[in-house]
This record gives structure tokens, C-alpha cells and sequence, in this order.
């Protein structure tokens, strides 16, 4: 009764996965037979799965249903819910029922708990933006799924300038090890081809932090100029600047227990505190407070029809 659960916001990882394991358990001859591809938003098309899942395959291989979105570990209706317990040991050896997800599994369900007493569960959770460390170990990851070899000054330079965008870095991979052919991918490939540093919201943030206003209209232009939209841009400015005051307000208030602080500031992860006590030492509340000032006009701006650019740098720089 193979069952798969494959959660987490690492699209580009997750997919990978999947199609490793059709490849793996799926005769091509019969894909058109024994794979089935199903979104799990569709209460009807969850049911299906669980009905196709208790068919014994036609032909060589074994069959693959594969529900995008699932249900199961999440927002369950109860009858879908019960219909998954009926079915879980109805499941065939040569069947394989994949479960995916985005968000990890609600581990208080009864669904979620049925499912990983008999589930093989995989997760591709993204580091988050100030994560260095997960972020090398992404590289690390992705390099091994792609079989590619890569030095570590690579992989280092390749964490700085890709950051967690998973898709964009498979696709960098696979491009350097086409420029290198045998030899390991080497740092100095990457600086060819890739560049150097990634261009994120979190830099245009701790370049507003150092007060060098040049270098956040420079970072604000390359966000603007690749695509970003700009009031995702401000959304999450707004996010990494309302977390330092609340670390900022909480500290003067002589609150230093880091889970406490997580929790009030909405932080879910709170070795995070860590990072952002260094980052604000020596900074007052207000400064914080004066840059969401800054940042209201800029969505007020660009709600009002301004252009990215214009409304970025009368926010930050003052009408001329």
C-alpha cells in the first residue's frame, strides 16, 4: 500500500520528486493507462483518486495517482474524510496514491494521523530568506537531485546570488553543468553566469536599515525591473520592518525570551530573533516606525496609479 506524502513551498523540488517516482514505478507504455493526474481542490476529483487508487494497474508497471493540492492533511470535509479511512487498506501493493501539498500536514487530523501511520512522507519546505545555512543546503540538495558536482565556494556563491528560489536555481544548475561539462561547477562559473548577489526585498530592507538610500533605489529598480510587483514588494518590506519594531519595543520593554518575542511579532521560527537583535542594535523604535510611515505612502501611491518607480523614490527620498 505505497502511500506518498509530499508537502511543503518548494514547488520546483516537489515536482522533481514526483516525476522521479512515475518514472520510477510507471511503465511508459501504459502512462496513459495507469497515471492519473488530479486536483485535490475538487472535492469530486479527491473521491476519484481514492477510487482509482483501489484499481489494480492494466498491463506492466504499477499505476499512479497523483493528487495536487490535497485534501487530506488540511480542510477535510467529513464525508471525503471517511472515505479515506475506508480506502486506506483497500490499496493495492502496485498502487501508488501520492498526497501534495504546500503546507505541512495539520498534524492534529485524524486524517493526518491515519495517513502517516501508513504513508511514506517527504517534505520540501523553502529556507527562509535570512536562512543562509538552509539556503546552502538547498543548493546542496538540488545539485545531488540534478547530479551535478559543485565546489563549495560554488555552492556558496550560488546560495548568496539565487537566495530560495528553488526553480530558478535547478535552472542555473543545469545550465552551469552544461558551461563546465566534466569538470565540478566552480565558483568562478557561477560568477560568469549567474552573478553574484540576488537582488531580494530583504536587501532593499537592510539597505533602508543602514540609511544608504542609493543602494535601496538601485535594489528597488533591479526588483521592479525583473518583474516583482511592486506592492508585493511594499507587503513584505512592511512584514521584515514590522518585525524588527516589534523585537525593538518588546527588548526596551526588557522582554528577552525569544520564543515570547517570536510569538508577539507573529515570527515562526524564533532563532530568527537572533538575526534581527544584531540587525537593530543601536536603533531606535522610532526609526522603524518612521520607514512604515515611508512605506504607507508608497502603497498609497502606487494605489493611487503611480508608477513603481516614482512612487519608491517619493516615499523614500521626498517629492523633489
Amino acid at each position: 500500500m505505497p502511500i506518498h506524502l509530499y508537502w511543503g513551498d518548494d514547488e520546483a523540488s516537489r515536482n522533481r520528486a514526483v516525476e522521479t517516482l512515475i518514472a520510477a514505478v510507471v511503465e511508459p507504455a501504459w502512462q496513459s493507462i495507469n497515471l492519473t493526474r488530479l486536483d485535490g481542490n475538487d472535492p469530486a476529483q479527491a473521491a476519484q483518486a481514492l477510487s482509482e487508487a483501489r484499481t489494480p494497474p492494466l498491463g506492466g508497471g504499477d499505476r499512479l495517482v497523483l493528487v495536487q493540492r490535497s485534501p487530506f492533511c488540511s480542510v477535510c470535509p467529513a464525508e471525503l474524510a471517511a472515505l479515506l479511512e475506508d480506502s486506506l487498506g483497500l490499496i493495492p501493493e502496485q498502487c501508488h496514491l501520492v498526497l501534495v501539498s504546500p503546507g505541512k500536514p495539520d498534524a492534529r487530523l485524524r486524517t493526518t494521523k491515519a495517513l502517516k501511520a501508513v504513508a511514506k512522507e517527504l517534505g520540501f519546505p523553502l529556507p527562509a530568506a535570512w536562512d543562509g545555512s538552509g539556503q546552502l543546503e538547498l543548493v546542496r540538495h538540488t545539485a545531488q537531485a540534478l547530479g551535478c558536482a559543485v565546489a563549495q565556494g560554488a555552492a556558496e556563491a550560488l546560495a548568496e546570488a539565487i537566495g530560495s528560489d528553488s526553480a530558478r536555481l535547478a535552472s542555473e544548475l543545469e545550465k552551469l553543468a552544461l558551461y563546465c561539462g566534466q569538470r565540478p561547477i566552480d565558483r568562478d562559473a557561477v560568477a560568469a553566469l549567474v552573478g553574484s548577489h540576488a537582488t531580494t526585498s530583504l536587501k532593499v530592507g537592510d539597505a533602508l536599515l543602514a540609511g544608504d538610500l542609493g543602494e535601496v533605489i538601485g535594489l528597488l529598480d533591479d526588483l521592479v525591473a525583473a518583474g516583482e510587483p511592486s506592492l508585493r514588494i511594499v507587503a513584505a518590506l512592511t512584514s521584515q520592518i514590522r518585525g524588527w519594531l516589534w523585537v525593538s519595543l518588546l527588548e526596551a520593554q526588557g522582554e528577552h525570551d525569544v520564543a515570547v518575542i517570536a510569538k508577539a511579532a507573529g515570527i515562526g521560527n524564533p532563532k530568527r530573533i537572533y538575526v534581527m537583535r544584531k540587525q537593530i542594535r543601536g536603533r531606535p523604535a522610532k526609526r522603524f516606525l518612521e520607514l512604515l510611515g515611508q512605506l504607507l505612502q508608497v502603497e498609497a501611491a502606487l494605489k493611487r496609479g503611480a508608477g513603481a518607480g516614482d512612487a519608491f523614490r517619493d516615499g523614500f527620498l521626498g517629492s523633489p
